[in-house]
């Protein structure tokens, strides 16, 4: 893992280049998934069972096939070890009363003319989840992108799963058992974003399309925004810890390793004014290394992107996490609350030694859906807030027409809107003639 030192007088360019984006746009992927998204906005059903048999190599004759029955689901969560059940639940229950409290009120108000204001939150009709499936099972994304949008309100959730070769996680139907998705088809790639953003015969159009996936699913979502909405379009996964140098460096490795096990993309950092700190840092990821089943995986991440940062003190470590803006960002220090009030840009903020990242991917509470790539300077994790929409309410009074039809005239006339503004006179005159 490569050192860095915030006094070297080439760091500014050591940093940038470390903080590189890996998620550039690829023109093949670009090319290939506008013909997948053409083909099944134009085909439908048809389009999505030739997808499924070539990508999953899971042949059908409907697409109706391809829905899972609602008792699959129950039975899938009946099946599952006890033990599992209990942690997913569990789960869902800290979720759901964390989004509880994001949950908005329409509300109004009269100001002194008498006219009515206000604004009406109105959760969304249909969303779709996408879930990775086949081998890896992700019942952790099942319950951090249904739970927000049934707590908004959401009539109904559609969520899709790949299921390559026939293979699907009894723990992902578990928890959208649990999370209350009311259809499940298995499908996925660019075929199952397109389907959800345009409809088929057998699978409805949504509003808004949420949830993780590969460069294919990721470059679907972006192509199909503008028809739905989508929650964002994520990158790599990233930490940044934040050290005095009290925490077990063994803990502090483990962290480490938990982001990039992800991929090889993933980014890890951690930032100390300790140097003697920073060496048992690397001890224990010399040691506990080769006991990680990903091991590659992390090794590789570590080489790339990863990186033993030394800083001058505790306010330079934040002044550089401020900079990055992770995705995850770990105080892992003393006194953490005497820090926060100078995060100014973090998707999430793990507070104290005993807060590991991990809790929060699974059963804190708190949303694991979060912005990447130096997004949270000016995106949030997912929320209830990101299923509802605001309509802005406006009811002008008698009383109130008057102020307000001679400023909207005076601003339209200036602006050569000459439509605007008679239309704002025509109601002063028909006031001024009651009168």
């Amino acid at each position: 893992m490569r050192r860095l030192d915030t006094s070297d007088v080439n760091f500014a360019g050591q940093l940038e280049q470390l903080g590189a984006s890996q998620d550039e746009l690829n023109p093949d992927v670009d090319r290939i998934v506008a013909d997948i998204v053409a083909d099944v906005r134009v085909r439908g059903d048809a389009a999505v069972i030739d997808y499924t048999a070539e990508f999953d190599r899971l042949a059908v004759s409907s697409v109706a096939e391809l829905k899972v029955p609602k008792a699959r689901l129950k039975e899938a969560l009946e099946a599952i070890d006890p033990l599992q059940r209990d942690a997913l639940e569990t789960a869902a229950d800290r979720v759901r009363s964390y989004h509880e409290r994001q949950k908005q009120d329409s509300w109004q108000y009269r100001d002194d003319g008498g006219n009515l204001l206000g604004q009406k939150i109105t959760a969304m009709h249909r969303v779709g989840i996408y879930v990775p499936g086949g081998k890896a099972s992700y019942p952790s994304s099942v319950l951090m992108n249904a739970l927000p949008a049934k707590v908004a309100g959401v009539a109904e959730i559609i969520m899709v799963v790949p299921s390559p070769h026939g293979e699907l996680s009894d723990l992902v139907l578990a928890a959208a058992e649990i999370a209350g998705v009311d259809q499940v088809f298995t499908i996925g790639g660019a075929q199952a974003v397109a389907a959800l953003a345009y409809g088929t015969e057998t699978i409805p159009a949504v509003d808004k399309i949420v949830g993780p996936g590969n460069i294919f699913v990721a470059t679907a979502k972006r192509q199909v925004f503008g028809k739905v909405g989508i929650d964002m379009i994520a990158g790599p996964s990233e930490i940044l810890i934040i050290c005095d140098g009290g925490t077990d460096p063994d803990w502090i490795a483990m962290d480490l390793f938990s982001q990039c096990e992800h991929d090889e993309n993933a980014q890890a950092l951690l930032l100390c004014p300790d140097s003697s700190y920073l060496d048992s840092v690397q001890a224990s990821i010399d040691r506990l290394l080769p006991e990680m089943e990903r091991e590659e995986i992390i090794r590789v991440s570590l080489k790339n992107r990863g990186a033993l940062i030394k800083t001058r003190d505790l306010d330079n470590a934040l002044a550089i996490s401020n900079q990055l803006a992770p995705e995850h960002l770990e105080l892992s220090v003393a006194d953490p609350e005497a820090l926060l009030p100078d995060v100014l840009h973090a998707g999430a903020i793990f507070m104290g030694p005993y807060t590991s990242e991990a809790l929060g991917d699974y059963c804190a509470g708190p949303n694991h859906v979060l912005p990447t790539s130096g997004t949270a300077r000016f995106s949030s994790p997912l929320g209830v807030y990101d299923f509802q929409t605001r309509s802005s309410v406006i009811m002008c009074s008698e009383q109130g027409v008057t102020q307000l039809g001679e400023v909207a005239s005076v601003l339209a006339r200036g602006e050569s809107l000459t439509a605007h503004a008679r239309s704002a006179e025509m109601r002063l005159a028909r006031k001024s003639g009651e009168q």
